[in-house]
C-alpha cells in the first residue's frame, strides 16, 4: 500500500459534505491515523457512496468475501462507515467527516482525540461551514416564538418533524462532549440530538443512543430551547437527524459566529423583528442570542442588527413585554429544503462548485 493512502483518504474526504480541509499542520492526517489503520484507509477508499452488499464489494476489489465482510462490520461497528441491515440483507457505505466519522465517535472519544479535533477545528475547518453556505444544517424557530394565527411549513416546524418519524433515537451532543473532554464544555444539557430511520437504526446498532417515543422527544426539544439552545434540522425535508446547539461547542455556530453577515449564510425561513416602544431594557434577550445580534442603545434599549440574526426565535420567548417577534422571510428569501438527505448533499457539492 502506498504512503500517501491517508492523503489520499483526506481527498476523498473533502469531496463529501462540507469537506475536510487539508491544514498547513497536516493535523486532518494525525486524526485519521488515529481512526484507521492503513488497511482501513485503503479498503475505505475502495468503498462507494452508495451502499453496497459485502459481496459487490469484494468482487470489486477481488478480495475473500469473509474477510471483507469481517472488516467491514467492525469498521461499522468503530463509526468509519455507515452501515444498513434489512434482514439478511446489510450493506456499507462510505461516509462523509460529518455528518460522519466526527458525530460516530461519540461512544468512542477520548481526550487525545479530541484534543487533535480541537486543533483541528480553530485550524481552518470552521472555514468549511461557511463555505457551505448553511446547507449542512439549518435553523428553524423555537416552538414557542411562533405564532399560533400563521401558517408554518411542516419543515420549520421542529414538533412536526418529530411527530412524522417512525423511529427516533436521542444522543449526547458531539460539540458538547468533544469539549468537556478538553475542559471547555459549557452547561447546557448534552442528551439533546435526535436520530431518525436508518441513521437512527445506525445509532441504536452500534450503542451510540437510545429510543425513546414522540413525548420524550418533544419534552427533551422543550428543554433543550428552554435551556437556549438552537435548533437545527438536516438541510431537508425528511432529515436524518436534528440537532439542538450551543454557540459555545457547536460547530456550525460557532463558524456562523466568525461571519460578519450570519444571516447571509444561514439556511432560515425566519428573522426576529422588535418594537422598540414596548422594550423594557430588561436585557434578557442579550444572553439567549447566539449570534450578538441584539444590543443596547444609548436609551437603554435593545437594538436588533438583522445581518447577524439567524431566525431562530431564542429571544422572542423570553421577552416580558412582546417587544420581539419572529418574522417569516418572504419571496425568494424563503427557502424550501431538498426532500431528502442524498438531494442534501448534491445541493452542498454544487454549492462548493464539485457538480455543475
Amino acid at each position: 500500500m502506498s504512503a500517501n493512502t491517508f492523503k489520499r483518504l483526506q481527498e476523498r474526504l473533502n469531496f463529501y459534505s462540507i469537506g475536510f480541509p487539508e491544514t498547513a499542520t497536516g493535523i486532518e492526517l494525525r486524526i485519521l491515523k488515529e481512526l484507521f489503520t492503513e488497511e482501513e484507509a485503503g479498503l475505505f477508499l475502495s468503498l462507494s457512496h452508495r451502499l453496497e452488499k459485502p459481496e459487490s464489494i469484494a468482487m470489486r476489489i477481488n478480495r475473500p468475501l469473509q474477510g471483507i465482510a469481517e472488516q467491514l462490520e467492525d469498521m461499522a461497528g468503530r463509526g468509519l462507515l455507515f452501515r444498513v441491515k434489512k434482514g439478511d440483507i446489510v450493506r456499507y457505505a462510505a461516509i462523509p467527516f460529518v455528518h460522519g466519522l466526527f458525530e460516530f465517535q461519540v461512544s468512542r472519544l477520548d481526550r487525545n482525540l479530541s484534543q487533535l479535533l480541537e486543533e483541528y477545528f480553530q485550524g481552518g475547518f470552521l472555514d468549511a461551514f461557511n463555505k457551505s453556505r448553511g446547507t449542512f444544517l439549518r435553523t428553524i424557530p423555537v416552538q414557542k416564538s411562533l405564532d399560533a394565527t400563521r401558517n408554518v411549513a411542516a419543515f420549520d416546524d421542529a414538533i412536526e418533524i418529530l411527530k412524522k418519524m417512525n423511529q427516533i433515537v436521542v444522543t449526547d451532543c458531539i460539540c458538547r462532549k468533544q469539549k468537556g473532554l478538553i475542559d471547555q464544555s459549557c452547561d447546557k444539557p448534552r442528551e439533546t440530538c435526535f436520530m431518525f430511520g436508518a441513521m437512527a437504526q445506525y445509532y441504536l446498532d452500534n450503542h451510540m443512543g437510545r429510543k425513546i417515543e414522540i413525548d420524550e422527544a418533544i419534552q427533551i426539544l422543550s428543554d433543550a430551547q428552554a435551556a437556549g439552545l438552537v435548533t437545527q434540522p438536516a438541510t431537508a425535508q425528511n432529515p436524518g437527524g436534528m440537532c439542538n446547539c450551543c454557540g459555545d461547542c457547536c460547530g456550525v455556530l460557532l463558524a456562523l459566529n466568525q461571519h460578519p453577515r450570519p444571516s447571509e449564510i444561514v439556511f432560515s425561513n425566519y428573522v426576529a423583528g422588535l418594537d422598540s416602544e414596548l422594550c423594557l431594557g430588561c436585557q434578557t434577550c442579550l444572553d439567549r442570542c447566539q449570534m450578538n445580534a441584539l444590543t443596547m442603545n444609548d436609551q437603554d434599549r435593545a437594538d436588533i442588527n438583522p445581518d447577524r440574526c439567524i431566525g431562530c426565535g431564542l429571544c422572542v420567548t423570553t421577552c416580558p413585554s412582546g417587544a420581539l417577534s419572529l418574522k417569516q422571510k418572504s419571496g425568494d428569501q424563503f427557502r424550501v429544503p431538498p426532500v431528502t438527505g442524498a438531494e442534501q448533499m448534491m445541493a452542498m457539492a454544487k454549492e462548493r462548485g464539485l457538480l455543475a
